[in-house]
């Protein structure tokens, strides 16, 4: 099950062509995305989304998106979803067709099912390997055209460090920069938790802004946990009492191996975060 809306709200075939194939997004991944979660009709966190996706598309100097249109084509997919009672919805924003004298950028957004790979992680968890991004925490502040904490659709290396993962017999990634220092998985945000409090490293150091781990911070505060927004080393993940990945789509999967050590039980701890994430969305 699938469904396409374009940004005038007009539905269309999603195995019909409509791209054009010398779209910039394509040819040269100049565009941004956003991936949101949709439960029983109502999409997670969707003015964080919309507004992470203004912040992008500034970043890429991409023209500012009309976010009432964004919002319209996303309901259009929700009122016209006839699938499970989850939805994966896509949002895409690129530069156009190259040489476009109109410079029309294309926008779309695509709801489609939850993959079973997701569904198992939730369940289960996954073993993680942490990989070097090369850079230094810093250089997001030195060198803004590396779009660092910009969700472009340039994807290519977050997908290569999963297949890393995969050689090495691992499910996914913690980033780590050239000092030793935590970043972010190659589609999350990394959750610490330790005596009582939720730690996050901050966006500054060229991160992304999750929105599931706001939302999780926003609904765990209210059950009494602590949290902070801090940087975080590889020896604090091996020390604390359970380390997730944060994303819209697996919502909070624990990390129950990192680099081969299996890491304490988090079982329990991962059952209260996720009813205090939940919570935040209960009628």
């Amino acid at each position: 099950m699938r469904v396409l809306a374009f940004l005038d709200g007009t539905l269309a075939d999603p195995d019909a062509a409509h791209i054009r194939v010398d779209d910039l997004g394509l040819l040269r991944g100049d565009g941004v995305f956003e991936t949101i979660l949709v439960v029983d009709g109502v999409p997670r966190e969707l003015r964080a989304h919309l507004d992470r996706l203004a912040r992008s598309a500034a970043m890429l100097d991409l023209p500012e998106p009309d976010l009432a249109a964004w919002e319209r084509a996303a309901l259009a997919v929700i009122e016209n979803w006839r699938g499970g009672r989850e939805i994966v919805l896509k949002l895409l924003y690129t530069r156009g067709a190259d040489g476009d004298p109109a410079g029309r950028p294309t926008g779309f957004a695509l709801g489609m099912e939850v993959d079973p790979k997701v569904l198992r992680a939730r369940a289960e968890g996954v073993s993680a390997v942490t990989l070097e991004r090369g850079f230094t925490p810093e250089l997001a502040e030195r060198a803004p055209w590396l779009l660092l904490g910009a969700k472009s659709v340039s994807y290519a290396v977050n997908m290569a460090a999963l297949r890393e993962a995969n050689r090495r017999g691992a499910d996914d990634v913690i980033f780590t920069a050239a000092d030793g220092s935590v970043f972010e998985g190659p589609t999350s945000t990394v959750v610490l938790a330790k005596e009582g409090t939720l730690y996050t490293p901050p966006s500054s150091i060229g991160i992304l802004p999750g929105t599931t781990q706001f939302a999780l911070f926003r609904g765990a505060e209210k059950r009494g946990w602590s949290v902070k927004v801090e940087p975080l080393r590889v020896s604090d993940l091996l020390a604390g009492e359970g380390v997730f990945l944060a994303s819209s789509v697996r919502m909070l999967t624990r990390v129950h191996t990192l680099d081969g050590r299996a890491l304490p039980d988090s079982g329990a701890v991962h059952a209260e975060l996720i009813a205090a994430y939940e919570a935040e969305y209960a009628s």
